[in-house]
């Protein structure tokens, strides 16, 4: 005997138009009956329907009216977001950031807090919990409705073997189990992404990287990362760990600046730029405040002078793997270099090597990592709202 597909039905045809409804009110905001009618391509009678269903299963709410029409003014209809959303959280070393995300993409606060600076009073899940009740409680958030958390970390997680952490700026969190643990304690789905990545995405969706075949990120502060964005989709690596460019040796040709360096990180990581600018006479206890300092700098251009070499040399054999068109100078000293490290670096780039890529500042200069993990998980926030949609119609 043939199985009957629901496919076709009533139901099944409502639980799709639903879908539409909801998606187009998600993507545009609020919006009337008869411009839903017009996104959709449905009739008039089948649109109030979708209405009325999505309003009395709560998906939806009234918005008020729409002005400035001939006529009575038409309801306006709006997504209710409040059921299903999700908190971004990038943390480093010294400060954890986080930050609500819904499905209709609303700018929620970014807030930040200092972990512990005694290690033992560190602890991932407590960290975590007390970053997604902050970002709540400054968008007037309920905790409870948090299903979904996308964690950008300075380091990577190596999905083939237990998930597998590979950090060294967090110290107390386990090297193995972390997903596990943490979505067992809070009670959501958790991605883990490596912090740079993150960046490079808001890169390619907010700032330079737009409409790039190929561009590289590279990330310059405490740590010294990249990030491979090759036609929109980032290039992760087997194990997770591409573009941990800190760990290289550097070059042969950098060697006089420090015998004792024997790594990338430490000729241009967060300790080596710090000991640059106190050695130009740049004051500031950690490389924050030394590089807020570097801004008004009257030395500002001497001290990018003898950075930019640095930079360029530990790119290099970069270069000869990828040779891709664009570099974007992100990350605390990308960012406080702005045009003019990049400009040099470039330069520097053209005169010692046969690569000629461009070499431009990042231009989101705020938060980039945090902008970039909600990219990310709007999408997975709106996909289970959506799916919510469905299984309610069906």
């Amino acid at each position: 005997m043939a199985v009957k597909s629901s496919q076709g039905t009533p139901a099944w045809l409502g639980a799709v138009n639903d879908r539409t409804g909801l998606a187009l009110l998600l993507e545009h905001g609020p919006l009337t009956r008869n411009r839903i009618c017009e996104l959709a391509g449905v009739s008039k009678p089948t649109a109030s329907l979708m209405m009325a269903r999505l309003e009395q299963s709560g998906f939806i709410e009234q918005a008020g009216r729409q002005t400035g029409t001939p006529g009575p003014a038409p309801i306006l209809y709006a997504a209710r977001v409040d059921g299903a959303l999700g908190v971004v959280v990038d943390i480093d070393a010294h400060e954890i950031r986080s930050c609500v995300v819904d499905a209709a993409g609303t700018a929620h606060p970014v807030v930040s807090a200092a972990l512990p600076e005694d290690l033992d009073k560190r602890d991932p899940v407590r960290d975590v919990r007390a970053a997604i009740e902050r970002a709540c409680a400054a968008s007037g958030s309920d905790p409870a409705a948090v299903h979904k958390l996308c964690i950008g970390i300075p380091g990577y997680v190596d999905p083939r073997h237990a998930d597998e952490l590979f950090t060294e700026a967090l110290p107390k969190w386990p090297a193995t189990g972390i997903r596990d643990l943490l979505e067992d304690a809070l009670g959501a789905q958790v991605r883990i992404e490596n912090d740079v990545n993150l960046a490079a995405t808001a890169e390619r969706v907010d700032g330079v990287g737009q409409g790039r075949e190929v561009f590289v990120m590279i990330w310059l502060g405490n740590g010294v990362g990249a990030a491979f964005d090759i036609n929109g989709s980032l290039h992760r690596g087997a194990f997770g760990g591409a573009g941990e460019i800190g760990f290289m040796p550097i070059p042969h040709a950098a060697i006089h600046y420090d015998e004792s360096m024997r790594e990338v990180q430490d000729l241009i990581g967060g300790r080596a730029v710090h000991a640059l600018l106190n050695r130009f006479g740049i004051a500031g206890t950690t490389l924050p405040a030394a590089l807020a300092a570097l801004e008004s700098a009257p030395n500002r251009s001497e001290v990018i002078a003898e950075l930019a070499p640095r930079v360029a040399l530990s790119l290099t054999p970069l270069l000869s793997v990828l040779d891709p068109e664009l570099l974007v100078l992100g990350g605390p000293t990308g960012s406080a270099g702005g045009a003019e490290l990049a400009t040099l670096v470039a330069e520097h780039i053209r005169a010692e090597s046969r690569w000629y890529p461009e070499v431009v500042a990042t231009s989101v200069r705020d938060n980039a990592v945090v902008q970039g993990a909600r990219e990310l998980l709007v999408a997975e926030v709106r996909g289970e709202l959506l799916d919510r949609v469905a299984l309610v119609g069906s």
